[in-house]
């Protein structure tokens, strides 16, 4: 498991879905040192695009360890995140998605459905997210195929 003290999460969302206000909750109870934007700052429904571009702009540049990403279906926010370079968002909808994500991709910024993904499930989605330390060692050349283009 990641120590929660050591890392810094950028998360932001499209609007304040009931997933999304959970996993801030939980980063927050965990100890993370916790960025937050778009209906997070505001309060009111924000471009998805913005909110992806700067919580992956911040794993990018190295001011988060990783990010979440979150709107309506999670697609849009996922592929604003992933025009980043650096960014290697995965859209998850269960926990072994994205632990998969993290083991086989190495991916940085998790984007979750702020429609189908319940508190409960987004809960375990992070703690699947966060029980992954590093990739596996079998597919570091083909993560490294991805990270140079």
């Amino acid at each position: 498991m990641l120590n929660s003290r050591q890392l810094r999460v950028s998360i932001g969302s499209d609007d304040l879905y009931p997933v999304a206000i959970a996993l801030h909750e939980e980063l927050k109870r965990r100890g993370f040192e916790v960025k937050a934007y778009g209906a997070f700052e505001t309060g009111k429904v924000e471009p998805w695009p913005d909110v992806a571009f700067s919580v992956a702009l911040d794993v990018a540049e190295g001011r988060a360890n990783f990010g979440i990403v979150i709107c309506y279906t999670g697609t849009g926010v996922s592929i604003a995140a992933n025009k980043v370079r650096g960014v290697r968002a995965a859209l998850c909808f269960d926990a072994e998605s994205a632990r998969g994500a993290r083991l086989w991709n190495d991916a940085n910024v998790l984007a979750i459905s702020g429609r189908l993904t319940t508190p409960q499930v987004g809960r375990e989605i992070l703690e699947a997210w966060l029980s992954v330390r590093e990739p596996d060692k079998s597919e570091l050349e083909n993560i490294k195929k991805i990270a140079d283009k």
